[in-house]
This record gives C-alpha cells, sequence and structure tokens, in this order.
C-alpha cells in the first residue's frame, strides 16, 4: 500500500460530494429560491449603483475619476453589503446540511469494513491508521470534524496532501490516519480524468456566465441613466 496523491484524493472527495450535494439541496430548496431571489435584486441594486457612478465621470473617465465616483458612492456600499448578505443567507443551510450529512456519511464508511467511502473504494483507496488496519468509529470521527482546519485555512490543509512521500492532509495528521492506494497503478483511470475535467468545464461555464450575465445587467443599468 502506498500514500495517495491529491489528484485520486480528490476525484474520490467530489464523487462522494454529489449525493450529499443533491440532498443538501432538496431539503434546503425553500431557502435557496428565496435566497436567489435576494441575489438577484442585490445584484441589480448594486449595478444600477455603477451605471449611476460611471455616467457621472464622463466618457474619458481616468482611473483616479473612476476609483473617486465608486467610492464615494453610498448607494454601491449599501448594494455590495446586501448582495454579501443575501449571498451568505442563501448559501448556509445547504453548506450545513452538506456538513452534518457528510460528518455521518464519511465516519460511518471509513470506520466500517470497508475503511473506505464508495468514491475511495472506486478509485482504490482506504483509510487506515498506522499499521494498515481499521481507524474505528472516533477516529474516522475526528479525522472528519477535523477537515474544518483545512476548509478554514483556504484549502492548504487539503493541498499539503500533495506533500510527498507521506501525502498526509493535516486532518489526517490530526487523526492519526492515512490514505493509501491498495492497487499497484500509480495513474488515474481515464474515467476519473474525464470527471476531473467535467468538474473544471462546468466551473469555467459558471464563471463565463456570471460574467456575461453581469456584464450584460451592467451596460443595460449603464444605458438607462444615458
Amino acid at each position: 500500500m502506498q500514500p495517495s496523491g491529491l489528484a485520486r484524493r480528490y476525484a474520490a472527495w467530489s464523487l462522494d460530494a454529489v449525493p450529499l450535494l443533491l440532498i443538501a439541496c432538496v431539503l434546503c430548496a425553500p431557502w435557496i429560491a428565496e435566497g436567489q431571489v435576494r441575489c438577484a435584486a442585490a445584484l441589480a441594486w448594486l449595478v444600477d449603483g455603477v451605471a449611476q457612478a460611471l455616467s457621472q465621470v464622463g466618457m474619458e473617465p481616468t482611473l483616479w475619476s473612476l476609483s473617486h465616483a465608486m467610492l464615494g458612492e453610498p448607494a454601491i456600499a449599501a448594494a455590495a453589503h446586501a448582495l454579501a448578505a443575501a449571498v451568505l443567507a442563501t448559501l448556509w443551510p445547504p453548506v450545513l446540511v452538506f456538513a452534518l450529512a457528510g460528518l455521518v456519511f464519511y465516519s460511518v464508511f471509513e470506520a466500517s469494513p470497508w475503511q473506505a467511502t464508495p468514491g475511495k473504494r472506486w478509485l482504490g483507496l482506504r483509510v487506515v491508521d498506522a499499521r494498515g488496519g481499521r481507524i474505528g468509529w472516533p477516529r474516522a470521527l475526528l479525522r472528519h470534524a477535523a477537515g474544518i482546519v483545512s476548509w478554514c485555512s483556504l484549502n492548504l490543509g487539503h493541498v499539503w496532501a500533495a506533500v510527498p512521500p507521506r501525502h498526509l492532509a493535516w486532518h489526517d495528521v490530526i487523526a492519526r490516519a492515512r490514505v493509501v492506494q491498495v492497487d499497484q497503478c500509480g495513474r488515474l483511470p481515464r474515467w476519473a480524468c474525464a470527471w476531473l475535467l467535467l468538474q473544471a468545464a462546468m466551473a469555467c461555464a459558471a464563471l463565463a456566465w456570471l460574467l456575461e450575465t453581469t456584464n450584460a445587467a451592467l451596460w443595460a443599468a449603464f444605458a438607462g441613466t444615458l
């Protein structure tokens, strides 16, 4: 058994995260729908404030005039605060459900005779102690709870799993556990590579959609001030 690298571990985690995310979205659908309405209203308010500020700097604005107009517009600050509050109110219910469901899901599977979640088993991974045995329920629970440290470090604790030769994330160190690869093939399966590429493509598409939507709303609001 050899320590697993970060790419294989992330692929396994993302596979397990899909059903947990679906459960969180279904259970929190009313909060998410309400939050979307609040976010759209706050974004429209913010875009309108930015458009009003741009209309005041003329056709050839300088960096100084733009920054002065933005910082000197109270409506922009109020709208930005409202948007941040709306995004937070939209995200925290599903994130909380996702975290609590994950606490049970990961702890139960990793403490079981499988020593792994379904995603980890598909990719030939096991969570073991220093001797290669089962970590047990208390340590599995600690390991998942300690993942908060890695998340709060902006994922630096997770990225630490890419450091050879031990490939230990911070929560592995805290729980005195490790993730090992039981098969001898070091390369990711092609289907796992395709799964990672699909996630990257979806992230790029979501970012492009967000930028295009914001740009269209900004130009529409700016045109309305002329």
